[in-house]
């Protein structure tokens, strides 16, 4: 599902999983290493949303919700400094799953922006762990959610030419250390 008239950033990397999986805590030690880091854009907006007493989050408004995830995703894709390495916490991927999941159909734009608005070939996997899932105010979704997430994630990913790397669990430094020896091997 690749476009022709693609824009690759190879040096932007993707940290996908399913939620409670680790990636924004691994995305904030990558940060304090000094790495670009472009924060997950579903928080975000959640939180703006709340402040606002708008109803575009999950819990009230999934399609709007959904359609404001597209706009920021994308608009983070564009927004990613234009060399050195730099670490995503969720792609334009995600926003697929996220429809899939709940049922809502994808855009054609959203598919073709997939296709065409490429990160490194390279995504890494947070996958599902147990041990650290936790719900909090803009979490709410059970670990059986959170394991279903992963695993759609996954084809999705796949479908769009990504290669998935999964992160072993360990602790924040192992984990960001994996990340960055994998990157050094592409280069």
């Amino acid at each position: 599902m690749i476009a022709t008239d693609q824009c690759c950033k190879a040096h932007c990397f993707v940290l996908t999983g399913g939620p409670g999986a680790g990636k924004t805590t691994v995305l904030a030690q990558l940060e304090k290493m000094g790495y670009a880091c472009m924060p997950e854009v579903a928080r975000q907006i959640i939180r703006e949303q709340v402040a606002a007493g708008g109803d575009g989050v999950p819990w009230q408004n999934m399609p709007l919700y959904t359609r404001l995830m597209q706009t920021q995703t994308i608009a983070a894709f564009d927004a990613a400094p234009p060399a050195g390495t730099c670490f995503y916490d969720r792609g334009i991927p995600d926003v697929i799953c996220h429809a899939q999941l709940n049922q809502l159909p994808v855009d054609a734009s959203l598919h073709a922006a997939a296709g065409r608005l490429r990160y490194n070939r390279q995504v890494f996997l947070f996958p599902p762990w147990e041990e650290i899932y936790h719900t909090d105010t803009e979490r709410k979704q059970t670990f059986a959610e959170a394991v279903r997430t992963c695993e759609v994630l996954q084809q999705v990913y796949q479908a769009y030419d990504y290669e998935l790397v999964e992160v072993p669990k360990g602790t924040v430094m192992e984990r960001a250390a994996f990340i960055l020896a994998r990157i050094a091997l592409s280069f």
